[in-house]
């Protein structure tokens, strides 16, 4: 990312929303040397003298979004994405911070791919790019990774893809070493065995399309696990994908408990469901796969009464080579950046959720959970802000978007809520 915008700005005549606070009011935001200086309704043309000024005509001003789960393909998968191209998808769609999962090629797991990580980040990034470090060597499941060193050079948590951890034992020394650090484990929940082979939900509807399918209980026993292995080392943990009812279940138990835990929710779960996939559309497998409309509807109570923290894009591009085949053979994964924000409006303008709700599970939330500064309003907060308008209609044109692939699973859909302005660090990075 660029160097911080040393102007003074300000974006008036906003709707404001405070999602720690939980609150929507008009008002402005003074931005200057990169960071919020002042914001409320006292924010006015009339007061602001030399600030280059934004007026933002109504539309809603907020933290810019953080999205704690996508794939860059930089470094080894270019050919699916790369950080240029994610920082450009990001900034159309809103997201100022970027978790990077650690299944690059080669791995996350060193501290020399790490700092190569970090430097083509800060000079080809429009956006803040966030590396999650591998948590085993290799991603592959047998040795933890060397945490320590791995946090200096700039990890900001450790996962391991898109790979569970099987072996036990090794998780709980994997957990046991980020004690002595008190570093974020974040880890996809997925018995490997109970989902060999499934290629969607199971159910009725994978019956009717002759489709093997993934049970719920893969997803909960190894949640299940991982959550009593946090029990015995006392470990933070982050449940990275949450898709049905039996890990919400679970996550209220371990916070009963007192457990440091908290869990995320990929925006494809909260919007759409198993039936969605049609006639084996290719574009909605993913992993976990979506659910029965009954769990989608959870999902979204789960959001509303804060069960769920987090909101993610699970951005993942995969080729035309790898999705243009049959439904079983197709790699899961879908790209989200720039539509995460428009399809979680349509939770709000259904009346499910409010808005202020809906952008905490994107800003202050994710912020909190990774000790970040930015992600809220509030002055000396970094100036990562975000104007859009929730209620502009557009169709979804996957030529149109920046990311690398176009595997959207929202490919020409009608959907509401424009991003106009992104600024990062006080920098305008997209739009006016």
């Amino acid at each position: 990312m660029r160097e911080t915008g040393m102007t003074k700005c300000a974006l008036i005549n906003a709707s404001l929303v405070d999602p720690e606070k939980g609150t929507q009011s008009p008002g402005g935001v003074l931005v200057e040397n990169g960071v919020i200086v002042d914001f409320g309704a006292h924010v006015t043309r009339a007061q602001l003298g030399d600030a280059q000024i934004i007026d933002c005509g109504g539309d809603v001003v907020s933290p810019g979004l953080i999205d704690m789960r996508v794939f860059v393909g930089e470094p080894g998968a270019e050919r699916r994405e790369t950080i240029a191209s994610a920082s450009k998808a990001a900034a159309a769609g809103g997201v100022t911070t970027i978790c990077v999962t650690p299944d690059t090629t080669p791995a996350l797991d060193s501290t020399a791919v790490i700092d190569f990580f970090v430097r083509r980040a800060r000079d080809n990034g429009r956006v803040r790019f966030l590396p999650v470090a591998a948590l085993t060597k290799g991603l592959e499941g047998r040795e933890i990774a060397e945490m320590g060193l791995l946090g200096q050079a700039g990890a900001i948590a450790f996962g391991n893809g898109r790979t569970s951890v099987r072996d036990a034992q090794v998780m709980r020394r994997a957990m046991t070493y980020s004690t002595d650090f008190d570093a974020l484990v974040m880890h996809v929940p997925q018995d490997a065995d109970l989902a060999a082979h499934g290629v969607m939900n199971e159910g009725e509807r994978a019956s009717r399309l002759g489709l093997s399918g993934v049970p719920r209980e893969a997803e909960a026993i190894m949640l299940d696990r991982d959550l009593r292995l946090v029990a015995m080392t006392g470990a933070r943990y982050h449940a990275e994908l949450v898709s049905t009812t039996l890990s919400i279940d679970s996550m209220l138990r371990a916070r009963k408990h007192g457990l440091r835990v908290t869990c995320g929710v990929s925006i494809n779960h909260l919007t759409l469901n198993e039936n969605d996939i049609g006639d084996y559309r290719t574009f909605l497998k993913l992993m976990p796969p979506l659910r029965h409309e009954d769990e989608r509807m959870a999902l979204v109570d789960a959001l509303a009464s804060g069960a769920i923290d987090v909101i993610v894009s699970d951005h993942c591009g995969q080729d035309v080579e790898a999705k243009r085949v049959p439904f079983a053979e197709a790699e899961p994964g879908a790209i989200g950046l720039e539509t995460m924000l428009a399809a979680g409006l349509r939770l709000v303008h259904a009346g499910q959720v409010s808005l202020p709700v809906l952008l905490r599970a994107m800003t202050s939330r994710p912020a909190e959970i990774l000790g970040l500064p930015q992600g809220r309003l509030a002055r000396g907060a970094p100036a990562d802000l975000i104007r859009f308008d929730p209620d502009e209609p557009f169709v979804v044109v996957p030529t149109q978007l920046f990311a690398r692939c176009k595997n959207t699973p929202f490919d020409e859909a009608r959907l509401q809520g424009v991003v106009k302005t992104t600024l990062v660090a006080g920098e305008i990075v997209q739009g006016a």
